[in-house]
């Protein structure tokens, strides 16, 4: 599958209109060089489709490229089948997709002329693996593709000693790969971070922001000094789902009577399920396969999914 790049968008200074240039040079792990959004993080390239523009502009906006803070309008793609770990190639460049959709925390020029704007709905972001440059008119082909409706899930493992490379990580690890040979997901992002409340609960808000269907913590959920993961999920959550930690350690604490120490909390952030898990890698995957069944459910109910019963397969259909 492949599209053409319609325009190119940069702007030296943040809080500026990006204007259309006919090339530019993408440089791996930053961006665009000379926009000024590039950088060392997830979101160093955004994109929209042509045709969402120009349903803006068919309302009677007058709309300049890069008016929505865009650096790259695709055409003849449909970007909204990408999930987040798909690569597209534009001439020598590779990108890859890290956050559908964006929270604007205020309302842009765009809405208050418009009464609508659709990057936080329709935007797609990515980071550049592979850098060159790349000239109006170019092929855009996706060379791997992870469906959008495929569970998108994130694994974050709470250890101080991880963290400082004391210890090898084998819970997190163990996690992805149940969620893959058991729910088919994508298990896009993987990562480690010590016992720091305020660390953990900014990882979350990152990856639930990037638009994760599940991110699930493993570790930190004990009673010790340093076993902060609930009190940070706490501060992150809109709802608080508790069943599917009552269900872990009531079936936990039929192998282990230690299991009702465990303190992990469970609930909603938008359209993302948090869940945690305790910090071994036995515990983290009995805890996990007790609620494989819920999770499904949990996050068909929460993207207004159709499940059906004698299968338990899901039908998505996510909200914008």
């Amino acid at each position: 599958m492949s599209g053409r790049l319609q325009s190119i968008c940069l702007s030296q200074r943040k809080g500026t209109q990006k204007q259309s240039v006919p090339g530019a040079r993408l440089v791996a792990g930053h961006g665009f060089e000379g926009d000024a959004h590039a950088g060392d993080w997830h979101r160093q390239v955004s994109l929209l489709l042509h045709d969402d523009i120009e349903s803006m502009r068919a309302s009677g906006v007058e709309l300049d490229p890069g008016a929505f803070g865009e650096n790259l309008i695709i055409t003849d793609l449909d970007l909204s089948e990408l999930g987040v770990g798909s690569q597209l190639k534009i001439e020598s460049a590779l990108l890859e997709i890290t956050q559908i959709g964006k929270v604007c925390h205020s309302r842009c020029a765009i809405y208050e002329l418009a009464g609508d704007c659709i990057m936080p709905r329709l935007g797609v972001f990515a980071r550049v693996i592979e850098g060159g440059s790349i000239e109006e008119g170019a092929e855009v082909e996706i060379v791997r593709l992870v469906p959008r409706n495929e569970m998108q899930v994130a694994v974050v493992t709470v250890s101080d000693r991880c963290s400082r490379g004391e210890t090898r990580d084998t819970a997190g690890p163990a996690v992805a790969d149940l969620l893959v040979e058991q729910l088919g997901a994508h298990v896009a992002w993987t990562g480690i971070v010590p016992d720091e409340q305020n660390q953990i609960s900014s990882r979350l808000k990152d990856l639930c922001s990037r638009g994760f269907d599940l991110v699930l913590t493993a570790g930190g959920t004990g009673c010790a000094p340093r076993d902060v993961t609930p009190e940070a999920t706490r501060k992150v959550i809109d709802r608080e789902l508790p069943g599917l930690a009552e269900k872990m350690r009531l079936e936990s604490s039929k192998i282990t009577p230690n299991a009702w120490l465990q303190r992990g909390v469970c609930g909603i952030r938008g359209h993302s399920l948090i869940v945690n898990l305790p910090g071994s890698k036995k515990a983290a995957i009995e805890n996990l396969e007790f609620v494989l069944d819920l999770i499904e459910s949990a996050l068909a109910h929460l993207h207004e999914t159709e499940v059906h019963p004698e299968t338990e397969s899901r039908v998505i259909e996510k909200s914008g």
